[in-house]
């Protein structure tokens, strides 16, 4: 790291305040939702006094947004690298679609309030969208790449990869709703052989 870019003590311990306030932010909000979520709940979940929150954010409202732009962000970085850990097309398809659902998993509580809460709290289309944009991207180029080499179909592959995503995407809401009881892995490993059979090259 550049001597000009490098963080001082009071920069680091900022960010891990922060961070642990987002944590103890996320819990509360998967319990109660973001109306029964109260800030001395936060604070006593961050094992902070409420007004070190105030030092941070200004709002319930601010904390909120801030665990979904967090969230979000994290997502995005795992799906990447998971997408390029993965050697072939069906292997990053895979990836793409298994790295979502074990997310939903482990915060299925606040990801259950996403879509639940009032507009100007629930996350859009629009915003789902530019988060997930470069790994649909990362996905689009890997499949136009596969039917450059002909191993699959030519296919338009930015619609294809946004259809895997979107698939993906009603997987979760479905699991959400209780209404699947198969394993991540066999739910990621049926949407992909849904997928590979729509690319395989016809004869």
């Amino acid at each position: 790291m550049a001597r000009g870019t490098m963080k001082t003590k009071q920069q680091i311990v900022s960010e891990f305040r922060r961070g642990e306030i987002i944590d103890a932010a996320r819990s509360v909000f998967a319990r109660r939702g973001f109306s029964g979520g109260i800030m001395e709940e936060i604070a006593q979940e961050a094992g902070v006094a409420k007004g070190t929150i105030y030092l941070y954010f200004r709002s319930k409202t601010e904390i909120y947004k801030a665990v979904l732009e967090h969230d979000m962000k994290t997502l995005k970085q795992d799906t990447l690298d998971r997408i390029d850990a993965a050697r072939s097309l069906r292997e990053k398809i895979e990836a793409f679609t298994l790295v979502r659902l074990e997310n939903s998993e482990a915060r299925k509580e606040f990801f259950r309030i996403m879509d639940s809460e009032q507009a100007n709290l629930a996350m859009t289309r629009s915003q789902f969208r530019n988060w997930l944009r470069e790994p649909v991207l990362r996905l689009a180029a890997a499949i136009e790449d596969a039917s450059r080499r002909h191993e699959i179909r030519p296919v338009p592959a930015e619609r294809v990869a946004w259809n895997i995503a979107d698939m993906t995407r009603g997987t979760i809401q479905r699991r959400l709703l209780g209404f699947s009881e198969g394993s991540l892995r066999e739910e990621s490993e049926f949407l992909t052989e849904f997928v590979w059979a729509a690319l395989a090259i016809r004869t």
